[in-house]
Parts: structure tokens; sequence; C-alpha cells
């Protein structure tokens, strides 16, 4: 999930870029800027570092499964005479 203070201070900062003669409909500006970040982010399908980190994790752990049976057909395929395929 995305941490929607970040977004609600990005929408403040860029409602206090608007010119100032537009100031009075900031807090409608800030609202809409807020709606059109969350709505964009939504889209963009983000995960957390935490979830992201915890994959990372899986993958690590099967990328040395992987390279262990690598290993083992490769003493099998050497047991029995075999010149080892790639």
């Amino acid at each position: 999930m995305i941490d929607l203070s970040h977004i609600d201070e990005l929408a403040r900062r860029l409602s206090n870029l608007v010119p100032p003669g537009l100031r009075e409909s900031r807090e409608e500006l800030q609202e809409n800027f807020r709606t059109v970040l969350q709505s964009g982010l939504t889209r963009l399908d983000l995960v957390t570092r935490e979830e992201f980190e915890v994959q990372r994790e899986v993958l690590l752990r099967t990328r040395e499964k992987l390279e262990a049976l690598q290993q083992t057909v490769a003493e099998l395929e050497a047991q029995l005479g075999h010149a080892p395929r790639h």
C-alpha cells in the first residue's frame, strides 16, 4: 500500500505552486492533485518495500536451490560418465 502522507505532502506542495491569483481555490486544487496522484499511482501496480524484500529473499533461496541441483546433476553425470550438457 502506498503511504498516503507522501501523496498529501506532494499535493500540498503542488498547490503551493499555484499562482497567487488562483490561491482562493487552493484547497480544491490540493484535493484534485491528491486524487490524480492516488489514481495514477494505483494504476502503476506498485508493491511495498516489505513485499519486494520478501520476494527478493524467495528468489535468492530459489537460486541457491537451483545451483545446488545443477551441481548435483553435474556430479551424477560425471559418475555415469556423461559429458555435461550446456
